[in-house]
């Protein structure tokens, strides 16, 4: 299982975008199937891992959105998909980023091994309270050449900028969880299948490539950020003054330069890929003929599309990622299709159901998503006929947003500001233009989401109709104390 942080989900060459480099990557898709409308019903770090550790949809984790009074993702949930991978006999392991609590939670893993970047939740599970080291952390200080830090290039965990890194490639995060990731395959148990999770820490922000992949995209031309109609609201300069602004205008060659320092840190993961894959086919080919690998993001990056930052947005930039599914070689005389796509919506709870439903493993009742094998295998099944989405406020009020899709239109509305969107992303891919004044074609995505809503009971609802929020009401999500046994 490969994943990456906060990669867009037209940032592959085989989606169809011409300056991108992302061979490998092309290569497992050619081989498999790709998911064209593959999203993240919350596109944000941990509530979008919480659903992926436990193929529950966003309401029974718990997660709404990250901060603004949702926490971390805990160790109590009854199923995940490493432990229930674990109890069947296999292997299982986690290299780079997890965004546990605390940091050195298992959930079901035998072993973790930590990119966690800058972040420091816990420190009370080292005796004399010494700052949290992550295990790259650890690795670098052990490692590095000189007197520098791993992040001396000044630019921030959440911030616009961008630069070329400072580091030699081996000793960038991207390349040590390849690494860390070619030990285990060293040195797992012979005697059991291996489930592993490579979590890839980039390339979300800071936007820092090696200088050689950075020099890769020096004649490229980048895309320019797609500018709707609609969104004068985020083109205010004095916004983006902070580094680490999430909406603001800014310099078009600082958003270029983003851009490239972004594709860069792409095309670099996708070699780390091939690495590790390589190493698989050159020692252990048996192996790799029987190994299903399955490769996605949690969420997108705006990357400056309508003068927004960052991710917890419903806009396809930030909801929208790539997800393919390369089955085992071996399987090839039992059916199945190479180098399809499939249209269906798909999202991230339905990954521990896919994994399981391939290893033969029970899928618990737990579990809201669906197993793509069926679709991977070119067959018709009853599917999701849209995915509502969601996030709650995190950066400000006027962010937190609920969305509807189908992967052809996409509805929005914004509960804090009582104000809609509409896009028909056939004709329209970027966003630029709100269909939301067109009021036949929006009534029916309206009330799909307000059917979504009314079961919950939860208050969003009144009267039939969407009910605009007060600023200092947080929507609770209930059903996590039912499915985890707890009350936080």
């Amino acid at each position: 299982m490969i994943m990456t942080d906060q990669q867009r989900g037209d940032c592959l060459g085989c989606d169809g975008n011409d300056a991108i480099e992302t061979p490998y990557l092309d290569d497992l898709a050619s081989r498999g199937t790709r998911f064209r409308h593959a999203y993240s019903a919350v596109p944000s770090c941990l509530p979008a891992r919480a659903s992926l550790l436990t193929g529950m949809d966003q309401w029974h984790t718990g997660m709404l959105g990250m901060g603004g009074g949702y926490g971390p993702i805990r160790n109590n949930y009854a199923h995940t998909l490493p432990g229930e991978l674990a109890k069947a006999g296999y292997h299982t392991q986690s290299v780079g980023k997890n965004h546990f609590h605390p940091q050195r939670t298992l959930n079901g893993y035998h072993h973790c091994l930590l990119d966690e970047s800058g972040r420091v939740v816990d420190r009370e599970f080292l005796s004399d309270y010494r700052e949290f080291l992550s295990d790259y952390r650890e690795w670098f200080e052990q490692n590095k050449t000189g007197p520098y830090g791993y992040r001396d290039h000044s630019v921030d965990w959440n911030s616009w900028m961008s630069r070329p890194s400072h580091l030699p490639e081996h000793l960038h995060p991207t390349w040590w969880t390849a690494e860390q990731s070619i030990g285990f395959l060293k040195r797992r148990d012979p005697e059991k299948p291996f489930f592993l999770k490579m979590s890839f820490a980039r390339p979300h922000s800071p936007y820092d490539p090696p200088q050689s992949y950075y020099d890769l995209y020096h004649d490229v031309d980048m895309p320019e950020p797609h500018i709707g109609d609609w969104s004068s609201m985020h083109d205010v300069p004095l916004d983006a003054a902070d580094t680490d602004a999430w909406h603001g205008k800014i310099a078009d060659r600082m958003i270029r330069r983003a851009r490239r320092c972004y594709y860069a840190s792409v095309t670099f993961i996708d070699h780390q890929i091939s690495r590790v894959l390589y190493e698989l086919k050159r020692h252990q080919p048996d192996v790799l003929a029987n190994t299903m690998i399955v490769f996605f993001s949690d969420h997108g990056d705006m990357l400056g599309d309508h003068h927004l930052w960052r991710k917890t947005y419903a806009y396809e930039g930030s909801a929208r990622v790539p997800m393919i599914i390369t089955p085992p070689s071996s399987w090839s005389a039992t059916g199945g299709t190479v180098g399809q796509v499939r249209d269906e919506v798909t999202e991230l709870r339905d990954v521990m159901p896919t994994l399981l439903d391939a290893a033969g493993v029970d899928i618990p009742d737990t579990c809201q998503g669906q197993s793509m094998l069926p679709l991977a295998r070119g067959e018709t099944v009853l599917w999701r006929e849209y995915l509502h989405g969601e996030h709650a406020r995190s950066y400000g009020y006027e962010q937190a947003m609920q969305y509807i899709t189908d992967g052809r239109m996409k509805y929005i509305y914004f509960p804090y500001l009582g104000t809609e969107q509409l896009f028909d992303m056939e004709t329209d891919p970027g966003e630029c233009h709100d269909l939301s004044g067109e009021a036949e074609r929006i009534a029916p995505w309206r009330q799909r989401l307000i059917n979504e809503l009314e079961q919950r009971g939860c208050g969003t609802v009144q009267n039939g109709q969407l009910r605009t929020l007060d600023r200092s009401e947080i929507i609770p999500a209930p059903l996590y104390d039912q499915f985890n046994r707890c009350v936080d």
